[in-house]
């Protein structure tokens, strides 16, 4: 049977393993897989009569696609932990996510894990994407978190409970863990994940804990992996034998040398923290937010720093679906915060962004890098990212994304559109107390002074909150 080949000529590549770039290479493809790389390779080594596409990639960059390690695809681009954990049914929540995957493969992402969300929808996006029905990146997914009632996700108070469309799921008995982690496996999960106290404050699962769970994921043939901020949590999750870490913001010089010695990768999920604290106020984002996300930024800059010096393996993960991190726009923002807060070169932040993503996606050696006999998941990016790794950011410089040896076609009208989750209801952002409306001064009548800055709508917003409005008042029946 004939193969079908796809030359990407005299390009730039940088292969994802971190070796320097090569200027006037060319990158051949077969039937999905790289056959070939060099400044010596030519059309010529494809056979007479089968099928050649062929890309000019003169003055570009040729790269693998980014992986996404911390990719959350049933969140919605919500603004509250309401809207993802209460609001849209679950039909809806499945539709939104199989839609916004188009964004994030869109973005140069061409493989990403989900550490927990809603449901099992992101077991039924990974399959649907695996079978051709939905466009998006190649992907694993575990379910709901795993959590205690000292953990993450137990958000609301006694008296409401742990909604059904929580992204986690709250246990506090070791037998109740068990059975979550075999009911999960049985519903086809990939990963299990866990997910230790908030902001690394404390240790929420005890270390025997996070050891049956993590000997139990791999009996059964799946990861593990654990959301850990503080030095405790990382530190027993390396002697649990946890598969790969989320975040590490707190590490104590022996927490690091033990994680280095165990060679666990550690996905820092950067993103979320900067974009809130460098531009929350654009979107009126809660000082209390934003000043914590700061303070743990700076905190998290001290440790990987440390973490880098000491040989941690780092990978790039992004929490994106929430508003302040939406999908398909600021997915490798992370290789760039991973050079300014731990101290990667260019060349080390997109390895990180591609060949040490590949465990996650349970691809190991078989992805992430342009070699031969890899799977051809590639990029053609208009500039240099080892020069300016901020190049990546930008829409407009991914100019072909290579999926499989297959150039992916986007509906890119389709994919400016947004559909967020259902908004929760809110009345005001601060409280209209009496020195709000009188404490102004010079006599002004309050009805003619302007809103502060802060609290102002531009068009878009208006829209949405009239849209909303008009939605509500139909559902309600009023006309």
């Amino acid at each position: 049977m004939a193969s079908t080949w796809l030359l990407i000529a005299h390009g730039t590549v940088v292969d994802g393993a971190g070796n320097p770039p090569v200027q006037g290479a060319s990158v051949l493809v077969r039937d999905g897989l790289i056959h070939a790389v060099g400044t010596d390779v030519t059309r010529e080594l494809v056979p007479r009569g089968e099928t050649l596409a062929e890309i000019d990639a003169t003055g570009r960059t040729v790269m693998p696609g980014l992986i996404d390690a911390h990719c959350h695809m049933t969140y919605g681009e919500s603004r509250s932990e309401e809207e993802i954990d209460l609001y849209t049914s679950p039909e809806s929540r499945t539709l939104k996510a199989a839609f916004h995957a188009q964004k994030v493969l869109r973005a140069g992402v061409t493989g990403m894990s989900q550490p927990g969300g809603s449901y099992y929808i992101g077991v039924a996006l990974r399959d649907a994407i695996a079978d051709g029905i939905v466009q998006g990146p190649r992907m694993t997914s575990a379910g709901r978190y795993i959590s205690t009632s000292n953990g993450l996700t137990d958000w609301y108070p006694d008296s409401v409970g742990v909604p059904e469309g929580s992204i986690g799921i709250v246990h506090n008995r070791l037998d109740d863990m068990i059975d979550e982690v075999r009911h999960q496996v049985k519903n086809g999960v990939d990963l299990i994940k866990l997910a230790d106290s908030p902001y690394g404050d404390f240790q929420a699962f005890t270390t025997h804990e996070m050891t049956v769970l993590a000997d139990l994921a791999h009996q059964l043939g799946k990861k593990i992996t654990i959301h850990a901020r503080g030095s405790a949590e990382v530190d027993a999750a390396v002697t649990a034998g946890m598969d790969w870490i989320m975040h590490g913001n707190i590490m104590s010089d022996e927490t690091i040398a033990h994680l280095a010695e165990s060679r666990i990768p550690l996905v820092p999920t950067l993103l979320l923290l900067a974009n809130a604290g460098d531009w929350g106020h654009l979107v009126g984002a809660p000082v209390p937010l934003r000043d914590g996300m700061k303070r743990m930024l700076e905190k998290s800059a001290d440790a990987l720093h440390r973490a880098h010096a000491a040989g941690v393996p780092m990978v790039l993960g992004t929490d994106s679906g929430f508003s302040l991190s939406p999908y398909g726009v600021w997915h490798a923002r992370e290789l760039d915060l991973l050079m300014r807060y731990a101290g990667l070169t260019a060349l080390e932040a997109i390895q990180a962004g591609t060949s040490n993503g590949a465990q996650m996606l349970g691809l190991d050696g078989r992805i992430g890098t342009v070699a031969p006999g890899m799977i051809a998941d590639l990029i053609v990016v208009n500039g240099d990212p080892v020069a300016d790794i901020t190049v990546l950011q930008r829409r407009d410089a991914i100019e072909t994304v290579i999926q499989d040896g297959q150039v992916v076609v986007f509906d890119e009208e389709a994919l400016a559109r947004s559909w967020p989750h259902e908004r929760g209801i809110g009345y005001s952002v601060t409280d209209l107390t009496y020195d709000v409306v009188h404490g102004l001064g010079d006599g002004a009548d309050p009805r003619d002074l302007p809103a502060p800055e802060e609290f102002r709508f531009d068009d878009e917003h208006a829209a949405d909150l009239v849209s909303d409005m008009r939605r509500r008042e139909r559902s309600a029946g009023t006309f």
